[in-house]
C-alpha cells in the first residue's frame, strides 16, 4: 500500500491543512489501517513538492488529534484513532456541560445548543 497525497498549490486551503485531512480522512475510514507506517516527513516533503515544515506541521497536528504516532526512530504511524478520538469527545463534552451549567443554561438548552452545533458540523 502506498500513500497518495493531492496538494493542490492554487487551493485557498493551506498545504500542511490539506495534507493534515487527508491522512486524517483516509486513517479515520479505514484506508489507511491502523499501524500503517507513514513516509518520514522529508520524503513526503519531496515526494510532494512542499517544504519539510510543511509536512512537519501536519505531522505535529494529527500526532496532537491521536491520528498518528511517532516512536523515535522507528517512524510515524497511523495510531488506533479511535480511542484517542473518543477520549478528547468526551473531554471536550465534559467541559462544555461544565460551561452550560456555569453560565445558567438548563439542560434542555444546552441540549439544543449542542444539537444545533453538531447540526452545523456534520450537516454541511
Amino acid at each position: 500500500m502506498t500513500l497518495t497525497i493531492a496538494v493542490d498549490h492554487a487551493s485557498t486551503t493551506a498545504p500542511y491543512e490539506q495534507l493534515r485531512a487527508q491522512i486524517s480522512e483516509r486513517a479515520r475510514s479505514g484506508r489507511l489501517p491502523v499501524g500503517y507506517k507513514l513516509p518520514t516527513v522529508r520524503g513526503l516533503a519531496e515526494q510532494l513538492g512542499l517544504a519539510a515544515n510543511t509536512v512537519a506541521k501536519a505531522y505535529k497536528a494529527l500526532e496532537a488529534d491521536g491520528v498518528i504516532e511517532t516512536r523515535g526512530r522507528h517512524g510515524t504511524f497511523v495510531a488506533a484513532a479511535g480511542d484517542a478520538a473518543t477520549r478528547r469527545a468526551a473531554t471536550a463534552a465534559a467541559q462544555y456541560a461544565e460551561e452550560a451549567r456555569r453560565l445558567g443554561l438548563s439542560r434542555e438548552a444546552a441540549e439544543a445548543a449542542m444539537n444545533e452545533a453538531l447540526r452545523a458540523a456534520y450537516d454541511s
